[in-house]
């Protein structure tokens, strides 16, 4: 287990070098794949000793290596994140064949909340093709487990949570954006591949820390009622917390009333 978590984290940070690339062009529609990565001030191409995640911008002291124009620190706290988040993942989910359907969408859950966060956009270009990749990876782990189920409610999960945001969206418009419609069913896929219980707690974890740090925000001053907060950083916490505690939470749940 621990040589899978240091490969994970180790494979998280090479990833996070790319998601940086993603994070920074993907909203302005630009190709990922060329022009090659250069410095936004002087133009010069980033060197290959450049380009080694976290180690280079510390040994770069956070500059260009030609103009000296400061590289903004969101770099390597994002490659520290994804490598991060992909140990986590291996650590919770272990060897298992639904492992790199979870660790795509740990990927995919930094890029988003990234770009969230600083557009207030889940840009299709991301989401939509992780549905096709997510729907391939967990039919794969269904088939290799001979646990067709887990599919099933895989599909029962993406249709409940894309139909209940679809219902939010359209009873209070400007509350809850497409985009995060369309990021619910890509969750509510692999929460439900998990179990309900994942899929319930995640799902409800989402409104419950949102809910939280709204009101966090508005009493320190830090929003008002009418500011928008983006929601689909809370839907990706809200999902890991089904993830790690789905099924504590779910059985502590029904033994408080009774039920099990």
């Amino acid at each position: 287990m621990t040589a899978l978590v240091l490969a994970c984290a180790v494979v998280g940070l090479l990833v996070g070098s790319f998601l940086n690339v993603v994070v920074h062009r993907v909203p302005s529609g630009e190709s990922v794949v060329s022009p090659p990565s250069a410095c936004p001030d002087c133009g010069h191409r980033l060197r290959a000793r450049d380009n080694v995640p976290v180690l280079s911008w510390l040994l770069l002291r956070g500059r260009c290596r030609d103009c000296r124009a400061p590289i903004s620190a969101r770099y390597p706290l994002l490659e520290l994140a994804s490598a991060t988040f992909l140990a986590l993942v291996a650590l919770e989910i272990g060897w298992s064949p639904e492992l790199p359907a979870f660790l795509y969408l740990a990927c995919v859950a930094v890029a988003l909340t990234a770009i969230d966060l600083e557009h207030h956009r889940l840009p299709d270009a991301i989401v939509l093709p992780s549905y096709v990749v997510g729907a391939v990876l967990l039919t794969g782990a269904a088939v290799a487990q001979g646990d067709w189920g887990a599919l099933l409610r895989a599909a029962i999960g993406l249709a409940v949570l894309w139909l209940g945001y679809f219902a939010l969206a359209l009873a209070k418009p400007g509350g809850m954006g497409f985009g995060d419609v369309k990021l619910a069913g890509l969750l509510g896929l692999h929460l439900g591949y998990l179990g309900w219980a994942e899929l319930a707690v995640g799902s409800f974890a989402a409104f419950l820390v949102g809910g939280l740090v709204g009101i966090a925000l508005l009493v320190t001053g830090r929003a008002g009622r009418k500011s928008a907060i983006p929601f689909g950083p809370f839907m990706l916490l809200g999902a890991a917390i089904g993830v790690a505690v789905g099924q504590d939470v779910a059985a502590g749940y029904l033994g408080l009333i009774g039920l099990r």
